[in-house]
């Protein structure tokens, strides 16, 4: 109970101390997650990540259900998914309760303005980390690129992205070890 406990009050830590989404969770989840109590990997992180990117619901939900699944199994999903959402579950009703009165506040838009900014440095720095982990040869920079022009410049849904980057992995990871056994030959 003891470890399921540390699994809750670690994730409720999480979803307190970060804002602006799943993606802006990234330094926490690592700093926490794989620095300071060595329960997953970076790599296991980015793995969680890609997967819950292409899975129905909330990237820190997914990736916190993922990490307390790997840790204690379901009881750790549960208590890891509790964790991250109370936080939110909280706060969201007591900003609901007040915001109505300071919506039009100057010092709560300026606020805001900042925390946007904020969040979107820490999101590009942690994209630069995924692009470091996940681009290791010139294959997975060509499909890097493409998606990333997908995405860009066409309307086009990242679920199918995501799966026709996965699809494009799987078929490459067979065509290439036959070419490579035919040049040996």
């Amino acid at each position: 109970m003891k470890e399921l406990l540390t699994l809750f009050l670690t994730f409720a830590k999480i979803g307190a101390t970060t804002f602006g989404g799943g993606y802006a969770m990234l330094p926490m989840f690592q700093r926490e997650l794989a620095d300071k109590r060595g329960w997953i990997t970076e790599e296991e992180i980015f793995d969680y990540y890609a997967i819950s990117a292409c899975t129905p619901g909330v990237i820190a939900v997914n990736v916190a259900t993922l990490t307390g699944y790997k840790l204690r199994g379901v009881l750790g999903a549960l208590f890891a998914t509790l964790g991250v959402i109370s936080p939110s579950i909280v706060i969201i009703t007591l900003v609901a309760a007040l915001l109505a009165g300071f919506a039009g506040n100057e010092y709560v838009i300026h606020a805001l303005a900042g925390v946007r900014v904020a969040v979107c440095a820490l999101v590009a720095v942690y994209i630069a980390k995924m692009i470091k982990k996940g681009v290791r040869d010139l294959i997975t920079l060509g499909i890097f690129a493409a998606a990333l022009a997908i995405a860009v410049f066409l309307p086009v849904s990242p679920v199918y992205i995501v799966a026709g980057a996965a699809a494009l992995g799987i078929v490459l990871s067979f065509i290439l070890p036959m070419k490579k056994e035919e040049k040996e030959e």
